[in-house]
């Protein structure tokens, strides 16, 4: 596919990274912050690549194995922790990481940034017209929320250990996360496999949609939960101090 064709993947993680800025329009990230994560996140990709090429030639499997081990470490756990990478050195120490939304907001953006290029790379390899048009709505509608989601819950695990001191943080975020992100692929590598029966196939295929309806629903809930507690505080705390661009608290 020509490249303007194949940068036109990067819409809809455009369009996820704008819903999530509208949920958090009350008490608004530093734009910088806020891209400079979705930068790192999609440059993660490139170590990634890396990394699944090196394993794909260093382990060979077949079969459910095969599609089990692509999807829950090949994919999720690789790209899981790049993301938990980008999060630890970007925003966790940054002043502006000051609420539970906020791992919710950052985690999404870094997950976007990801298949942001995730996508563009992957819709560039298409070969014919109707084989674009079939991955980049699919890709739209299933692989890119489902990599903001499986950060998101990353992100906000690991805000309720560092704002309430309860979950299992940022670890068992990159757990919870991979945990999606896995299902997801490893089903859809699953169904894919050479000789697996319709039936194996049908219910392998309904995991994608399931993990991306019913994640985007959890997630939801619980950045309304965020917000909830983190309108609470502030209530209690009295007027917030303003903040800066950068980030930083103006007295």
């Amino acid at each position: 596919m020509p490249v303007w064709m194949a940068l036109t993947g990067a819409l809809p993680a455009i369009a996820l990274m704008t819903i999530v800025d509208l949920a958090d329009a009350k008490r608004p990230e530093p734009h910088w912050q806020v891209r400079k994560v979705a930068l790192w996140g999609g440059l993660a990709v490139l170590p990634c690549l890396l990394a699944q090429r090196w394993l794909a030639q260093a382990v060979v499997l077949e079969g459910a194995g095969g599609a089990l081990f692509e999807g829950f470490v090949s994919a999720a756990l690789l790209e899981e922790a790049a993301k938990a990478l980008v999060l630890w050195l970007v925003v966790w120490r940054h002043p502006a990481f000051d609420e539970r939304l906020d791992g919710i907001v950052y985690g999404t953006r870094a997950g976007l940034g990801f298949a942001l290029v995730e996508n563009v790379l992957a819709l560039w390899g298409s070969t014919s017209a109707v084989g674009f048009v079939g991955a980049y709505v699919l890709r739209a509608l299933f692989a890119v929320p489902c990599h903001a989601i499986a950060a998101g819950f990353m992100g906000d695990l690991a805000a309720r250990r560092r704002f309430d001191g309860a979950g299992p943080g940022l670890a068992g975020g990159i757990a919870v996360a991979v945990l999606v992100h896995g299902a997801y692929d490893a089903a859809l590598y699953l169904a894919a496999v050479p000789g697996v029966a319709l039936g194996v196939q049908a219910v392998a295929m309904l995991v994608p949609l399931s993990v991306v309806v019913g994640g985007f629903l959890l997630l939801r809930h619980r950045a309304l939960l965020a917000l909830t507690r983190d309108d609470a505080d502030h209530r209690h705390a009295g007027r917030r101090p303003q903040r800066s661009e950068a980030g930083y608290v103006l007295r």
